[in-house]
C-alpha cells in the first residue's frame, strides 16, 4: 500500500484532537488548543467541514498517512501529541 492509498481510519479523529489550530474555525473563532476535541466533529467523530470551502487550510492539507496514524487510534493521538510538543515555540 502507498501513502496515496492510505486512508482516516474510521472513528480516529486524532487530528481533530491532538494537535493545536491558530486559524479560525467556525464555532471556535481563536482555533482550538491542543488535545481539545474541534467542536466540528459529530458524534461519529466524522468533520462536518469536510470538503466545505470554511474547514480550515491547515486541515485540508493534513493527509493521512501511516507514519502519522499508526496501527491505531491511540497511536495517533500520542504521535500527533509529540510532535505538537516538539514542534511548540518556547515560551519566555
Amino acid at each position: 500500500m502507498s501513502c496515496s492509498d492510505f486512508a482516516c481510519r474510521s472513528g480516529c479523529a486524532a487530528c481533530c484532537i491532538a494537535p493545536s489550530i491558530s486559524s479560525p474555525i467556525p464555532g471556535m473563532p481563536n482555533g482550538k488548543p491542543a488535545g481539545v476535541h474541534c467542536v466540528q466533529l459529530d458524534e461519529q467523530l466524522r468533520c462536518r467541514l469536510f470538503g466545505q470551502p470554511e474547514r480550515p487550510a491547515v486541515c485540508s492539507g493534513l493527509q493521512p498517512s501511516p507514519e502519522m496514524c499508526g496501527d491505531s487510534r491511540e497511536q495517533a493521538l500520542r504521535w500527533l501529541g509529540y510532535l505538537e510538543v516538539v514542534t511548540t515555540p518556547p515560551t519566555d
